[in-house]
């Protein structure tokens, strides 16, 4: 049996398993499908050389076919309507791409990060706790008392008030002043 005497076959068995489809055979529909995939694919890769776009093409293919099962008509060859579809989805596919790739820029190293050498440094300032010490001593009395009571005491601002003989206003802008100076000292800026 030569190639066309095969297509005939193959064409009139995937005709009588897309009419028994059509009528509700879900083994027979899984049958052709599983059948007709090789040859989705030949026609897809006929269009589209790379792997990974030719299976998705054979996937949306499949798609097709079974959103427009109900179009066959089983009087006529299953082959040529199953091969029209796929060329219609490669061509598609093509436009999309294409579409796609007027509108994006494709850069290789887009993604890649590269480290700021002082990144860590600030880090690891931040987390030592004699790097802190020494900041909060180096403050002024007035702010580095209204620290040590309401931050690491955790006093309200009454009762730091009544401790320090300092109205709540006052601790309130010291407390401020203070964070911004440990924030600028503990971050390498310049206080100004």
């Amino acid at each position: 049996m030569n190639s066309r005497d095969a297509d005939r076959q193959n064409g009139a068995e995937w005709s009588a398993l897309m009419a028994r489809a059509q009528d509700g055979d879900r083994k027979a529909y899984e049958t052709l499908l599983r059948q007709a995939v090789p040859y989705i694919r030949a026609v897809v890769r006929r269009i589209h050389a790379a792997p990974d776009r030719s299976e998705e093409v054979v996937q949306d293919v499949l798609l097709t076919v079974h959103r427009v099962r109900h179009t066959y008509d089983p009087a006529r060859p299953f082959g040529p309507w199953l091969a029209a579809i796929a060329r219609r989805r490669s061509i598609d596919a093509l436009r999309r791409r294409r579409r796609t790739e007027a509108h994006e820029v494709s850069d290789a190293v887009a993604y890649e990060t590269f480290a700021d050498p002082a990144a860590n440094r600030q880090e690891e300032k931040l987390a030592t706790a004699a790097g802190l010490n020494a900041a909060v001593a180096g403050l002024p009395a007035r702010q580095r008392e209204a620290i040590r009571l309401l931050k690491l005491r955790g006093l309200s601002l009454a009762e730091a008030s009544v401790e320090s003989g300092t109205s709540i206003a006052a601790l309130k802008v010291n407390v401020h002043r203070a964070i911004k100076s440990l924030r600028k000292r503990m971050t390498g800026e310049n206080e100004s």
